[in-house]
């Protein structure tokens, strides 16, 4: 078994990103595998080194063990070879509306909040590329690769349902791949087995089954863990302002009681 806990070094880790590492670390170990570490750092300047330095230290004082497997930013030849092929097919096009353009479009609603509708096929053969994002069409490509699915350890098995996402971006105007295209590459060349993350992306897993699909890529099984919710009932996030795993353990707090206390979920978040 090969587990991985990817971060993005654009802020400090917190007390849901913990639990999701040990919930792959442990995993890994009861079963004698391998946990990887992978920083996922595109996000362009939002990406700092010194986050990913703060990660190792956080992990240590956890005491988790892992193997950690070369960052996203040393992979972009993959992402754009990946993308030139699927570009080659057809399955992609160009999309250069913005934020604001789409938002006043008649959208729908599907999985990922409201779906776009597919505006822009046909953009490339108006010469419209350059300074445009490649969605996918992904109507085109559930006709090369028919019906699909997964299989996840809480949930079991699932169909493959990516049409109530519309044609999502895959190559992003301003990042050299998208979650989706990146962490499906990324877990194919680290041979991860059993990808392990919250549920808050259980449903963007329709995607990734598809994309592996699509470029013949090996096929995990999913574990989606529950989330760990503040006081208010919200997921922990570093946008809120959730206290990090840094800051507790500056404080002097001990890290391995800490693991146990969020293993057994006992855990008081509010505290």
């Amino acid at each position: 078994m090969v587990t991985r806990f990817a971060p993005s070094p654009n802020g400090p880790l917190h007390l849901g990103h913990a639990y999701s590492a040990i919930v792959a670390h442990d995993l890994a170990k009861a079963a004698s595998g391998r946990f990887l570490l992978r920083i996922e750092d595109i996000d362009g300047p939002r990406s700092k080194p010194e986050f990913a330095d703060e990660f190792r230290r956080d992990l240590e004082w956890l005491a988790l063990e892992w193997e950690e497997v070369p960052a996203q930013s040393t992979r972009l030849d993959t992402y754009t070879a990946a993308a030139d092929e699927l570009l080659q097919r057809g399955l992609l096009y160009p999309c250069d509306l913005t934020r604001k353009q789409i938002a006043a479009l008649p959208l729908r609603k599907g999985n990922d909040g409201l779906t776009y509708p597919g505006t822009s096929r046909g953009l490339a053969q108006r010469g419209v590329t350059d300074g445009a994002a490649l969605r996918l069409d992904i109507d085109r490509a559930l006709a090369q690769t028919g019906d699909l699915s997964w299989f996840d350890e809480i949930a079991g098995e699932m169909k493959a349902d990516p049409r109530p996402f519309g044609d999502v971006v895959l190559v992003r105007k301003d990042l050299p791949a998208s979650y989706h295209l990146a962490a499906t590459l990324d877990d194919a060349r680290d041979g991860v087995t059993l990808v392990t993350r919250g549920m808050d992306l259980f449903e963007a897993t329709h995607i990734h089954r598809l994309i592996q699909a699509l470029l013949g890529l090996p096929v995990p099984t999913w574990h989606h863990h529950k989330l760990l919710l503040d006081a208010n009932g919200e997921k922990l996030a570093k946008r809120r302002g959730s206290p990090s795993l840094a800051e507790r353990r500056l404080s002097g707090e001990d890290g391995v009681m800490l693991a146990e206390q969020l293993r057994m979920q006992n855990f008081e978040l509010g505290t």
